[in-house]
């Protein structure tokens, strides 16, 4: 952005970090391409060798307002996204807004504008969407309490490891995830899915963006945390429905996931809630999180063949 210039208080970059994202990555930016107030597409790809960039290429060079970044190797989701949002950074004038979309995300025409048009009738808010599969099962993830590991390790680990006859996934789910409530247009959550965020440029850059500490997962919990302690209002859009295709990423390396998942949520744990614990209580919860790790990788790579199947 030259000297002087402001920022386009009403443009939005969307900011998409992709890896192995061939299946979907087409798809995401035709529909990006097309929404509604969108200003800038900056992709920034983690060193995929499946194809993902030709097809980001083929969109760049029919539209300019899509750049890329190809890193040489895989920093993780949270370095892409502030990658990503530095470089929308320098669009001429600069966008006001910054929607972080996952390449397996698929907005409508409309989805980010009204997102933006509900976040600009708040002084500050963060928002998610109401993200469904392709069948229209709504994700549980897109509407979350903020952990309170110590809570739950005095609860019985409900939520940290995987009681009898659960899986491990669900008893995770089911200890921060919040029922919708249709009734509320916008309705507040402790926490939205990194999956699709909308929020101000402002916002974003006075929390100083994404915690790269993280490599993969958490990094949403610990943004959205920071974004409430920071005044801001964190919600999802339950009349903005977006669909999305999980796990495209991570179907191909489901131990690398799963070890970065847990070691994410022992950061989080480090990072908001250890100083106030005791230090029974704290080498109860990184039990808890590490015995969960082996019942986690069973059922990815499970799930991971299951799929290879169909």
């Amino acid at each position: 952005m030259s000297a002087g210039t402001p920022p386009d208080g009403g443009a939005i970059a969307a900011v998409v970090a992709t890896y192995q994202s061939a299946s979907t990555i087409d798809a995401c930016l035709q529909r990006l391409r097309v929404a509604d107030g969108v200003a800038a597409i900056r992709v920034v790809d983690n060193n995929s060798n499946d194809g993902t960039l030709v097809i980001v290429q083929r969109h760049a060079a029919h539209d300019p307002r899509v750049r890329f970044i190809a890193n040489p190797d895989n920093p993780g989701f949270a370095v892409a996204c502030n990658q990503g949002a530095r470089e929308a950074a320098h669009a001429e004038p600069a966008p006001g807004w910054l929607a972080f979309v996952n390449p397996d995300c698929l907005v409508e025409r409309d989805s980010l504008a009204r997102l933006r048009a509900l976040a600009a009738s708040h002084e500050e808010a963060l928002l998610g969407a109401d993200l469904v599969d392709q069948t229209g099962v709504r994700d549980p993830a897109a509407r979350r309490r903020q952990p309170d590991f110590a809570r739950m390790l005095g609860a019985g680990l409900a939520g940290v490891v995987p009681a009898a006859g659960r899986s491990a996934r669900r008893a995770g789910a089911a200890s921060t995830a919040v029922a919708p409530d249709d009734s509320q247009p916008l309705q507040p959550v402790g926490a939205v899915s990194g999956a699709l965020m909308l929020m101000p440029r402002g916002l974003f850059t006075r929390i100083g963006g994404f915690d790269e500490g993280y490599r993969l997962h958490a990094e949403d919990l610990d943004l959205c945390r920071r974004a409430h302690e920071a005044g801001a209002l964190i919600a999802v859009a339950n009349q903005v429905r977006v669909v999305h295709v999980r796990g495209v990423s991570s179907r191909a390396r489901p131990l690398f996931v799963e070890w970065h998942k847990h070691r994410g949520l022992w950061r989080y744990f480090g990072k908001f809630e250890a100083a106030r614990c005791s230090a029974l209580t704290r080498a109860g919860v990184f039990a808890a999180i590490w015995l969960r790790f082996p019942f986690a990788v069973m059922r990815a790579v499970l799930r991971s063949r299951s799929r290879d199947t169909v």
